[in-house]
């Protein structure tokens, strides 16, 4: 079990308000005096500019949305800077060559996890993908590669995660302020304890790893509890994995992408992409009359791209609407490429299994 699923981060009463009372469950405070906001002594070494950076956030939250500014300065005080977070920004996975990447999430234990998960949860599956026209094997895989089915969610606190990118990691200040912003309203609207929510280095949570504006923006009370839980309720997992793809352009029925070869080389005038992510620039006709093929049918109308994974002997492939609506939730052609082959080798082994004598 994981330390997030160990201790839940529901707090027992909320925040927001000047009348409301956030669980302070805190040693230090941050202390307005003469317009500067004087934080206690920390055993961590913040970089400088941090406590006003800290004061400013402050100062915009109590403003813009109204919070207990005596909460809130509890809640920043306790917030540790990290320099292992900011190490792990700077290493991320998708840094990797294609084939290491593969090697990391499609593996025989997430495949045989991924079709126990299908398994335990096939009803819930069969609900969203009427709900939201995702098929069962894609919400399974991001959940195996976002956190091997709940078995990794994180070891970091949210809160010291966006304060530590927010306030001293300039390259990407702006995103996760916004970021810490949409996090203390998401506890406040479901009832979290800032301090005890616990995720990855950037601040994603649960099993499904929505970081704090795509949960309150895409997450759904899938059970119906009154609650949008995504550590413990699996189903509010599936159906936010699922909502999420509806609202980034999944397309029903559709495939996702079709392994290609060249007939001569890289052809004249279509650039392959490579990691970055991109909308399918051309037709699938287009790459064919290039010199582009596939066994797959497809319409020669159909938008896609050629993409290129690099290896030993780079892979190419065709991708579609589809393929480009998971770059969506995390913006690279590794991790798409990763949960796709997952989802396809988790509903092989699941076939495979219900034909066996």
């Amino acid at each position: 079990m994981t330390e997030a699923a160990a201790q839940s981060p529901r707090a027992a009463s909320g925040f927001g308000t000047t009348n409301e009372v956030w669980p302070m469950m805190i040693a230090h405070r941050f202390l307005f005096a003469a317009g500067v906001l004087l934080a206690a002594s920390h055993p961590h070494a913040e970089p400088a500019g941090y406590a006003a950076e800290a004061e400013i956030f402050a100062r915009e939250m109590v403003e813009r949305h109204g919070f207990d500014p005596a909460a809130l300065q509890g809640v920043l005080s306790d917030a540790r800077y990290s320099q292992a977070i900011v190490d792990a920004m700077d290493r991320p996975y998708e840094a990797k060559p294609w084939r290491d990447y593969r090697a990391l999430f499609v593996t025989p234990e997430r495949i045989a996890g991924g079709v126990t998960f299908l398994r335990s949860n096939r009803v819930l599956l069969a609900r969203a993908e009427a709900d939201y026209g995702v098929p069962p094997q894609i919400i399974v895989a991001i959940i195996g590669v976002e956190t091997n089915y709940g078995a990794n969610m994180g070891k970091h606190r949210v809160i010291d995660a966006l304060t530590t990118l927010g306030f001293a990691y300039p390259r990407r200040a702006e995103f996760f302020r916004r970021e810490l912003e949409a996090f203390l309203l998401l506890g406040r609207q479901e009832q979290l304890d800032p301090l005890r929510v616990v995720g990855s280095y950037a601040g994603a949570m649960g099993k499904p790893q929505f970081i704090s504006s795509s949960y309150r923006r895409y997450a759904v009370d899938f059970d119906g509890d009154g609650r949008r839980d995504l550590w413990d309720s699996n189903a509010d997992v599936v159906g936010s994995v699922a909502n999420y793809f509806k609202e980034h352009g999944w397309r029903a029925g559709e495939p996702v992408a079709f392994g290609a070869r060249l007939t001569s080389g890289v052809p004249v005038g279509i650039t392959p992409i490579e990691k970055t992510p991109a909308p399918p620039e051309t037709t699938a006709g287009a790459l064919r009359a290039a010199g582009v093929e596939w066994n797959e049918p497809l319409p020669a109308e159909a938008s896609a791209s050629l993409i290129r994974l690099d290896g030993v002997e780079d892979e190419y492939w065709i991708g579609l609407e589809n393929f480009y609506a998971i770059t969506r939730y995390n913006h690279s052609n590794l991790y798409a490429m990763a949960v796709y082959q997952l989802s396809e080798a988790i509903r092989g082994a699941e076939q495979a299994a219900l034909v066996q004598p």
